[in-house]
Parts: C-alpha cells; structure tokens; sequence
C-alpha cells in the first residue's frame, strides 16, 4: 500500500469511495471489494474480520440505478454496520458471568447458531429503523399536531411546526448522546476514521503521525447524509402537505412513510454529488452536516489512530485509482 500513497502524493482531487463506521473500541472499513472490521481487544492486541464484497446491484443491476441504489445501500449498510457493532460487543460483555437467557437458548436451538445471529442481526435493523423514524419522523408529527390546536386549518404553521421539531429533536439525539460517557469512546473512534480518510485522500502515507493532523469533520460522513435526510424531508413534505393538506396525524405519518424511500434516494444522489464535486455552493450545501459533527466526533488517541489505519490498509485496492469517488 505505501507504493500507492506515494504515487498519490500531491494529488488533492483525489476522493475515495472508501468509508467506514465507528464501533466498540473498533473500525469498520469498507472499499470497492473488501470489508474490514479491526477491534481493539482488552490485552490492547488487534482483532480482525475480513470479508470480500458482493454487492447487491451485481446480482440485481436495477438497484444500482439512481434513487434506487440510495434505499439499497442504505438498508446493506446497516445490516452490515449491525453486524459488525454485535461483533466488536463480544469482546467487552457487559457482565462476564451472564447466563444466555431461556430466548436465546430456544432461538438458537430451533434456528441453529448462523440463522438466530441472522435473525437477530435483521430484529436489531428493523428496530433500529423503526426506531429512527418514530423519533424523527412520527414524533414531530404528533408533536406537530398539538402546536396546530392552537392555529387551526393553518398548514403554514403546520408544516413550519413540523420542520422546526425535526430538525430540534435530531439536534437534541445528537448532543445527548455526544454526552454519553460510553459514546465518547465510540466518538473518537468516528474521528479516527475520518482523519484516515482524509490523509489517504492527501496523498500522505499512512503514519499516526500524518493521521493525527488531519480534520476530524469530513463531508461524506453518515452524520450529513442524515441532516441532509432530514432536510429533505423537510422540503418534500412541505411542499406535498401545501397541494394536498393533510391534518389527521395518522394519515400525515402514513404519508411520510410512503415518501421516505423517495426521500433517502434523493438524499443519497445528493451527497454523492457532493462528495464528487467541490464548489462554492457544494461547501454551503454540506456546512450543517459538518457542523453536527461536532456532536458525533471527537479526536482520538494514537492507538484509535492504529485501528483506523489497519482498516483502511485491509480494504484498499491493488490497483491504483480503483477506489476513486
């Protein structure tokens, strides 16, 4: 890999489809091909799980096709990320002597041990998801439609009560649990992750020290790709509730259900373009997104440093310009 970070010296243009996500005391990294989880054990040695790549638009080309492809990668993402957050969590159990509950012995007795780890993995992303759509989604709703008591058939006011709860309450999830002592931990990790990124992108070899130097706040983070899910949720419904208004609260969340696949496939082509292009109006576009990551990143030690290189280096191409944006 050092052939190719020097071949890439100087070249500030360049961006990487690489990323990752920040576990327990952990690194999940993913390239073109490969996926690398490296977790930090307790004696301090490196754990590492590698997998290759098959992505799903390969078996289907039509998920690869736009809007499409953002609903896809976002679900594949998760479930990997899920994965990979369960398998950095059995390397710091919460209480060593905790029997498996009576659940768990019958899921893995009626389902054996790879399907109920399936199984588990998919109940913990259909919660995750249906968790974050009711606190960013169905709370500002219901919300939304007691401040409407007050302004009756004013849409208006509606909507703008709406806009403002989703965006304060995504606010208030993040500062909470930046404030977590745990999450702080995970945090740092995320900077770690980001700093990797970016000194790859500049071209530099892959050196705590050259790491540590780096920005922690990077624009394709997952943190902006939210806000910007967000955002745009904020415009789509506001302008499909100002043609066809909506007041009854179950039939208005019912409708944000149905908008939503629309709404994350826009968000993602979004960011993707972002990402790919630097100008004046991309920087404006991404500014809330790097700023809320002042919540969801924090700058970590030299040993975060080492597992957020290891990762990279794991994932990264034979070939040089394979991982290009």
């Amino acid at each position: 890999m050092q052939t190719q970070e020097n071949e890439n010296s100087g070249n500030r243009n360049f961006k990487t489809m690489c990323g990752g996500q920040a576990l327990i005391e952990g690194i999940m990294m993913r390239g073109p091909k490969k996926q690398a989880v490296v977790v930090r054990r307790p004696d301090g040695e490196l754990e590492i799980q590698e997998k290759e790549l098959r992505l799903v638009k390969e078996r289907h080309p039509a998920c690869g096709l736009p809007l499409i492809r953002g609903v896809v990668n976002f679900i594949s993402s998760m479930a990997d990320g899920v994965k990979a957050l369960m398998w950095s969590a059995e390397f710091y159990p919460e209480d060593e002597e905790e029997e498996p509950s009576k659940f768990d012995l019958w899921l893995e007795k009626t389902l054996g041990g790879e399907k109920a780890a399936s199984f588990i993995t998919t109940l913990a992303v259909v919660l995750g998801l249906a968790m974050s759509i009711g606190l960013f989604f169905l709370l500002p709703t219901a919300l939304g439609g007691l401040v409407s008591l007050a302004f009756p058939g004013n849409m208006l006011i509606r909507n703008l009560a709406e806009s403002l709860l989703k965006i304060a309450i995504f606010i208030g999830y993040l500062a909470l649990c930046s404030r977590m002592g745990e999450m702080r931990r995970v945090f740092s990790y995320h900077g770690a992750e980001h700093k990797t990124i970016f000194c790859y992108e500049a071209g530099l070899p892959l050196t705590v020290e050259n790491v540590r130097r780096q920005p922690r706040h990077h624009p394709r983070c997952g943190t902006s790709f939210l806000f910007v899910v967000i955002f745009v949720s904020i415009l789509v419904s506001t302008a499909v509730f100002s043609v066809w208004p909506v007041y009854n609260v179950i039939w208005r969340f019912l409708a944000h259900l149905v908008m939503l696949p629309a709404i994350v496939g826009v968000s993602y082509e979004f960011n993707r373009y972002a990402g790919r292009h630097e100008n004046p109006l991309t920087r404006v576009l991404v500014a809330p997104g790097l700023w809320l990551q002042n919540f969801t990143t924090f700058e970590p030690d030299d040993s975060m440093i080492e597992v957020g290189i290891r990762a990279l280096e794991l994932v990264l191409p034979e070939e040089k310009g394979a991982d290009a944006w």
